[in-house]
């Protein structure tokens, strides 16, 4: 499938302002951009970085005044679609190596603190697929999605106490149950398709039987529509735009859309990896 993805922000800056901006699709094997483009107001030199996990990142130092931010692009994704049954937790001493690193704790996934939690409530599920489905199902009935009953200091921690939260805890929490159980799994920033209102949408992806596969615990979107944007151990490693300096943002527009029609608009009820 092909979809149009947009985004517009805009910014009040009050002192010279760094900003690293992450809104551009990842450049992935599955996901290809057919064209793209972005540009800034006022027009500034850039610099970028590309992550091993495809996300990329601007870089713009921005003086005092109005800055504007509009990215465009047309990208086609091309999903692994598998059968979830077949999908087993893969054993630590078969990883990559450089898939460890997403078993550890991080700043908002307190893995190791709610591995006692983890352990009794899906430690006896059969391992795969279908034990990370069940941790998502026990995140949508046993956590309210409620904006603005957490900020940008709210921890997996949090959101368990709290019961309460948006797709960001939502990931936070599942990614913490995960890794509590052994499965590698990472924070994923994307565009997504029939989310409303219109907006940057958080999910996870976790490593089963040699792949990265998509989740969304809030039921919000259709895994089958999500256009990646970052990735990282959290939100703290995928922020649409991460400032040093002095700035306010005054507005924002997400957008994505199909650029054919779609005959089956319904969210896929089949495993669906991005590697």
């Amino acid at each position: 499938m092909k979809f149009s993805v947009a985004a517009r922000l805009a910014y009040e800056v009050r002192d010279r302002t760094a900003f690293i901006l992450n809104i551009e699709a990842a450049e992935l094997r599955n996901q290809k951009i057919l064209s793209e483009t972005l540009t800034m107001s006022p027009s500034v030199p850039l610099d970028r970085f590309e992550t091993a996990g495809g996300t990329r990142l601007v870089r713009a130092v921005i003086e005092p005044g109005r800055f504007e931010v509009a990215y465009d692009a047309i990208v086609e994704l091309a999903m692994h679609d598998a059968d979830p049954t077949t999908l087993r937790e893969t054993p630590v001493a078969e990883l990559p190596l450089d898939v460890m690193t997403f078993l550890n704790p991080s700043r908002y996934c307190q893995s190791d603190q709610l591995a006692r939690f983890a352990y009794r409530e899906f430690g006896d599920l059969p391992p795969g697929h279908q034990r990370v489905t069940a941790i998502c199902n026990w995140i949508y009935e046993h956590v309210d999605y409620l904006s603005g009953s957490s900020n940008s200091e709210t921890s997996a921690n949090d959101t368990m106490v709290q019961r309460a939260g948006v797709c960001r805890d939502f990931a936070h929490l599942g990614i913490a149950f995960c890794r509590s159980l052994g499965i590698p799994a990472r924070f994923a920033s994307s565009y997504a398709w029939q989310l409303e209102p219109p907006d940057f949408h958080a999910v996870f992806e976790c490593y089963l039987d040699g792949a990265w596969y998509l989740f969304d615990p809030t039921r919000m979107a259709a895994l089958q529509g999500l256009v990646r944007i970052g990735v990282g151990h959290d939100a703290a490693d995928a922020a649409f735009a991460t400032i040093y300096g002095n700035a306010e943002m005054t507005g924002m527009q997400v957008s994505i859309a199909p650029v054919d029609a779609v005959e089956n608009s319904e969210p896929t009820i089949r495993a669906v990896g991005i590697a």
